[in-house]
């Protein structure tokens, strides 16, 4: 096998974490006195972190002034807190896969644009926490996904090149990610990706399962679908 660390996003590729996310917006909403919204329309907001998470709860026409998305932002957070990992669930297949990548010897870590009060508390509480050896969250560098930087450090902390390492992810920001780092991506198609499904001809394999992810790592056929 030709890589020598593997990253994994965690909202939607790890965990389905859509119901405590929902219930911290409905908290949040009812609050400022706001219209709620879907679970479905909060799935469609996952993936560029909290604030665009709020940001896009709040717009209906028009998007909140930033004091008011600061305000908002304090508001879920505070719910978030009490919500996350009561709710969340673990994909099929991803405890399994987990394992057998645990079993190659690989370094794995997680690369998530959630912040790291909720990140870390989560992995825990959903029992994952033994499968890594880097957690980097979305204010562990400066800069989130898709920026680069979050996969170097994940890299710098496990002692690998980031050209060897394997990001598998749900979503275009994954990709555009992984891309900006120098990295090979292999996407799952059951995750967020903004409403949008993922293309098999964007990343390097679409793969049904984190096994199946590991079956085309070691098979390194170079064909998309498995």
């Amino acid at each position: 096998m030709r890589f020598q660390s593997v990253t994994f996003d965690l909202d939607g590729t790890l965990l389905d974490t859509v119901p405590d996310l929902h219930a911290a917006a409905l908290a949040t909403l009812s609050e400022l006195g706001l219209p709620p919204r879907s679970e479905n329309e909060i799935r469609n907001f996952v993936g560029q972190g909290v604030v665009v998470l709020v940001r896009r709860c709040l717009t209906w026409e028009t998007p909140p002034e930033e004091r008011a998305l600061a305000e908002a932002v304090e508001v879920f957070q505070r719910h978030y807190a009490a919500f996350n990992g009561k709710k969340s669930r673990i994909f099929e297949g991803v405890r399994e896969g987990l394992d057998a990548w645990r079993a190659t010897g690989l370094p794995l870590a997680v690369v998530t644009n959630k912040p790291a009060a909720f990140t870390e508390p989560l992995i825990e509480r959903m029992g994952l926490a033994a499968y890594f050896s880097t957690i980097v969250s979305g204010d562990t560098t400066p800069h989130r996904k898709p920026h680069p930087a979050p996969l170097h450090h994940a890299c710098r902390l496990m002692q690998t090149n980031p050209a060897t390492n394997l990001h598998i992810g749900d979503s275009r920001h994954d990709i555009e990610t992984a891309r900006n780092a120098g990295c090979t991506v292999y996407c799952v198609p059951y995750g967020y990706n903004e409403g949008e499904p993922v293309k098999a001809e964007d990343c390097d394999a679409l793969v049904e399962s984190l096994g199946a992810a590991l079956q085309a790592a070691t098979n390194c056929r170079g064909i998309n679908v498995f």
